[in-house]
């Protein structure tokens, strides 16, 4: 269970990538533009929106894969700054990658897949030992002693997720971002890896920042869901919260699309429709990000940024009109 005190803290996060618009011009593209939330010890924050909204460069960006542009990333309460600060928080803070087909080295063993960041970090004694520790971990998601010597083509998408998987708990990590890792997978096993990271969490007492576009799946795990668009996070709350009480008009849009197993109550419900697309974080709308996609925008949300506000215990929002939005 998740405990009271913050694992990590982000505050203010910044990724811009620079662009290149012409031969000697360029521009920044603001993937993530001041971000700031924290993670309990033994939670799991979900992060959702839409294809292009920062989601993984933040997840990136966290475990230092980017270098940040501008804001702090603590963890444990220690600033990660220097070299050595990277060096040691990798030993505690792993990604599961988005894309199992791509994401392994097809050249290399299972065993060599899991036991490089064993080698990496020096963490066994002996090839004896390795092996051991390899063959926990194939334990843990599920896999057999005998797939060590299998190549990742030779395993199904389900399969090459729980080798990732496995790989990322290699380190004995604290903290695991999960960049979207079933999303690749078909439903029926993607119930059985979500079930898995439940259980792994229980178990090994890890922290999870939980990347992902489906909602239900989102659901499921999640302690607290925070809702991200064009690089800014516009929600943040407990889960249950913002399933029952979403109060940003982005939120009430992305939750009015998720599908309902209730024919009566699919029907009764109001699918809130978006307009435009999603505009570009090299050219991104002055002001609220969201107002030229908002029935409710008004000149002042052209004008000025709204702030991130707690609004009630633990939700946060940014938007100018959220008292008279949600009377």
């Amino acid at each position: 269970m998740a405990e009271n005190k913050p694992l990590i803290e982000v505050k203010d996060l910044k990724e811009y990538f620079r662009i290149s618009t012409g031969m000697f011009t360029s521009k920044p593209l603001k993937a993530v533009d001041g971000v700031s939330f924290s993670i309990n010890k033994g939670e799991t924050l979900g992060l959702v929106g839409e294809s292009g909204c920062g989601k993984t460069t933040v997840g990136r960006t966290l475990l230092h894969l980017y270098k940040p542009t501008g804001g702090e990333i603590y963890y444990d309460g220690k600033l990660i700054k220097s070299r050595e600060d990277i060096k040691n928080f990798r030993k505690k803070a792993t990604m599961v990658f988005q894309d199992p087909y791509s994401s392994l080295n097809p050249r290399m063993t299972v065993s060599d897949i899991i036991g490089e960041p064993l080698d990496v970090h020096k963490l066994t004694a002996n090839k004896k030992e390795r092996m051991e520790r390899i063959l926990e971990l194939m334990d843990y998601v599920g896999l057999n002693s005998e797939h060590a010597a299998r190549y990742a083509h030779e395993f199904s998408g389900g399969q090459r997720q729980r080798i990732g998987i496995a790989r990322s708990l290699a380190v004995n990590p604290d903290f695991i971002v999960c960049d979207e890792p079933v999303s690749a997978l078909d439903v029926s096993i993607q119930a059985q890896v979500i079930n898995m990271f439940d259980e792994l969490q229980e178990k090994l007492g890890l922290t999870y920042l939980f990347i992902a576009h489906d909602l239900l799946v989102v659901r499921h795990i999640s302690d607290r869901i925070a809702v991200m668009y064009l690089g800014r996070m516009v929600e943040l709350a407990p889960a249950a919260e913002i399933y029952d009480r979403p109060l940003h008009p982005y939120s009430k849009s992305l939750l009015s699309a998720v599908p309902v197993p209730d024919p009566k109550v699919a029907r009764a419900n109001k699918r809130i429709v978006l307009t435009g697309d999603i505009p570009s974080p090299l050219n991104a709308p002055s002001g609220c990000p969201f107002r030229t996609r908002c029935k409710y925008a008004t000149e002042k949300c052209a004008e000025t940024m709204p702030e991130f506000n707690e609004v009630s215990k633990g939700h946060f929002v940014a938007c100018h009109r959220i008292g008279e939005i949600n009377d």
